[in-house]
């Protein structure tokens, strides 16, 4: 896997991948901060204000169906939870995390500042979405948020089973068939 420290300019084949991925088109897409290794984005930087002007600090949004399915699962055994109260016990992680979170801040106010609007996850104190931390970690690269470090460790190759949406941005059927296209 790749990873970006900057995002690329997102093409028309880009945001029509994005758009098949998520069932509806993208809202404030800036460009693509990661792509898998099929070639699609799995992760694009977002404005921190939607074209009506509304907040959207969620900088960096999965995209991927496949890797939104395996972090979903991820949630649902508890992980979350788990790593909430490492965050409790653990001084050198909390410490970890606390960077992670002024990283995510620097990165978006960097675009816009978004003046009292928490960085997203749950960052700095809790774990609340595992997709966002995940996003973060392919985005910025290894060693830059922990947590999301760690989630990434725990899924599967996503990827493997091939692209999942085609080059046209049309959902393929290996996706269809799995269920969980968006």
């Amino acid at each position: 896997m790749t990873n970006n420290t900057e995002s690329d300019t997102a093409t028309d084949r880009d945001t029509a991948a994005v758009a098949a991925q998520l069932g509806r088109l993208p809202r404030g897409l800036r460009g693509v901060a990661h792509r898998c290794p099929c070639g699609n984005p799995d992760v694009v930087e977002t404005a921190p204000r939607l074209e009506d002007g509304s907040p959207f600090p969620t900088t960096y949004y999965l995209t991927c169906p496949r890797a939104a399915s395996a972090i979903g699962t991820l949630e649902a055994n508890g992980v979350m939870k788990e790593m909430t109260a490492r965050l409790a016990t653990d001084p050198e992680l909390a410490d970890a995390y606390r960077a992670a979170h002024e990283d995510y801040l620097a990165r978006r106010d960097a675009i816009e500042v978004l003046e009292g609007f928490p960085s997203a996850g749950g960052m700095p104190d809790r774990v609340k979405c595992l997709h966002v931390l995940v996003a973060h970690s392919l985005a910025a690269g290894p060693g830059v948020n922990p947590l999301g470090d760690e989630a990434l460790d725990m899924l599967p190759e996503w990827w493997k089973k091939g692209p999942c949406v085609s080059a046209d941005g049309t959902e393929c059927a290996a996706t269809a068939a799995e269920g969980t296209g968006a």
